[in-house]
């Protein structure tokens, strides 16, 4: 399976570095060098994998993110030079698989996009297997597992690949509690870089999702979540 980057970073030789990298590697890479472009060059090449610069002109990597909404699939792997929780919490909170801090080191960057690659790929292979089990069904929500899509009531409703990864996980182990490292383990693989925190931001973007079936997946206090077949309580 062929994997698409596409690096938005105004830091020519930050992208150049990264691209040589990359392609040294076989993906196929594109570059843009401002908000705007990415958005153009997303459109037009569908990239697999958007490692995305936060601060850039035109559109920063937070516009790009808004922008692109749940209409694009693809791995975000965000570039910020700020250290502050609360800007890695936003891009999460915004679409983001993962982030690296500027400055970084050129073999973890990698490491990352591999990753994310392999998780990928594995979300692909799973879409062409599960013949004889190809939807679980919680309530009014139907997951689709072999074309990867969620309806609630006939309606479908676009969730990104990892929302839906992790909320066809719980649903199909529903009443099961799972602690957060089992969560990552589970859905994201045993060598995601990331901390906890970004299943709690998964929650809280599948819960909106769910709208009143919010409900649906349940907190555990101390432990982790759960996908629940009465209560509607959070």
């Amino acid at each position: 399976m062929e994997i698409k980057i596409l690096i938005a970073d105004d830091e020519e030789n930050i992208t150049n570095a990264i691209a040589y990298a990359l392609k040294r590697e076989q993906y196929t890479v594109y570059t843009a060098y401002d908000g705007q472009e990415a958005i153009d060059k997303i459109q037009k090449f569908h990239p697999d994998i958007l490692i995305l610069d936060v601060m850039m002109p035109k559109l920063s990597g937070y516009d790009v993110c808004r922008r692109i909404g749940d209409n694009m699939n693809m791995g975000i792997l965000m570039l910020t030079a700020k250290n502050d929780l609360v800007d890695k919490v936003l891009g999460l909170e915004l679409g983001a698989d993962d982030y690296v801090t500027k400055p970084f080191d050129l073999v973890e960057l990698l490491a990352r996009v591999r990753s994310l690659s392999r998780r990928i790929k594995k979300g692909q292979n799973n879409m062409e297997k599960n013949h004889e089990d190809e939807a679980v069904q919680l309530h009014e929500i139907k997951i689709g597992l072999k074309e990867r899509v969620v309806y609630i009531k006939d309606q479908i409703i676009d969730f990104k690949p990892k929302e839906f990864d992790l909320l066809a996980f719980l649903v199909k182990n529903k009443e099961k509690t799972f602690t957060r490292d089992e969560i990552l383990d589970h859905v994201w693989g045993q060598d995601y870089f990331g901390g906890t925190r970004t299943i709690d931001i998964h929650i809280q973007r599948i819960r909106k999702k769910l709208g009143k079936y919010s409900g649906m997946i349940k907190t555990i206090p101390k432990i982790g979540y759960k996908a629940v077949e009465k209560s509607y309580e959070n």
